[in-house]
């Protein structure tokens, strides 16, 4: 018998990596409005932390704020146990914590820039999922959301390969762990198009913007929210069924 097709979560505690700023920041909103107890994680956003904790208590969502580096596997431990201690459970992982260090054609990217690329997107998930893991299974429902990035399907132009490469990483953990954890677990994954947040601000020039929404038949760049709104979905019962999948959310950037 399937489960209520809702996207009520009401009683479910959710844990999003990276929900200072952006797409995490949304998502943990998204979860929170649907009724879920939200773990906020942060390392360098704490403004947008508290903030999003404000925001979340004024609407009367339970929340609490998480700080720590998870390329550390003491701190990413400590963040799930924190989260179960007080909410006394895990339902759903959301695994958004990430960025581009630098860009750099291979060829002229250091050890360093490679290694922090690879312990900031891919490591941080590893380790906060391995942990979650005993956790999400004890429901017997457990949800894991792994946040992609369009550079999968691009390489990562304009210097970007050791970001993309870690994302793409990312999605063979997401099919991994779709294999591993069935059927108490179920692990997908969202690939937002250019999303018009700080890390586009930061790392790409209006002009590259400006391309990008070129580029895309619904002729503009993603918001937010858009992906926040897949993260539920995948969250949420109305996806009983889907495992192992891949949501592009680039307005049809890569319709072939």
């Amino acid at each position: 018998m399937i489960p209520e097709q809702t996207l009520n979560l009401t009683g479910k505690v959710a844990l999003v990596t990276g929900a200072g700023v952006g797409i995490g920041r949304a998502a943990a909103l998204a979860l929170g409005k649907a009724g879920a107890f939200i773990g906020i994680h942060y390392y360098t956003s704490k403004e947008g932390a508290e903030s999003l904790l404000a925001e979340l208590k004024t609407l009367n969502i339970k929340a609490k704020l998480l700080p720590a580096d998870l390329t550390n596997e003491t701190e990413a431990s400590a963040v799930v146990d924190k989260l179960v201690a007080e909410a006394g459970h895990l339902d759903i992982l959301v695994n958004n914590s990430g960025g581009l260090v630098k860009r750099a054609k291979i060829e002229d990217c250091t050890l360093e820039n490679w290694n922090k690329s690879m312990a900031i997107n891919l490591t941080s998930a590893f380790l906060v999922t391995k942990r979650a893991i005993p956790y999400l299974r004890a429901t017997g429902s457990g949800r894991i959301v792994n946040i992609l990035s369009l550079s999968v399907q691009t390489g990562g132009a304009n210097g970007g390969g050791s970001y993309a490469a870690a994302k793409g990483g990312l999605m063979v953990f997401t099919h991994t762990l779709a294999k591993e954890l069935a059927p108490q677990v179920r692990t997908n994954s969202v690939m937002p198009g250019t999303v018009e947040t700080l890390h586009h601000e930061i790392h790409s020039t209006p002009e590259m913007m400006e391309n990008y929404r070129k580029q895309t038949p619904l002729g503009r760049n993603t918001f937010a929210e858009e992906v926040a709104s897949s993260v539920l979905f995948l969250a949420s019962d109305m996806s009983s069924h889907i495992n192992g999948a891949l949501i592009d959310i680039s307005g049809g950037r890569f319709l072939r």
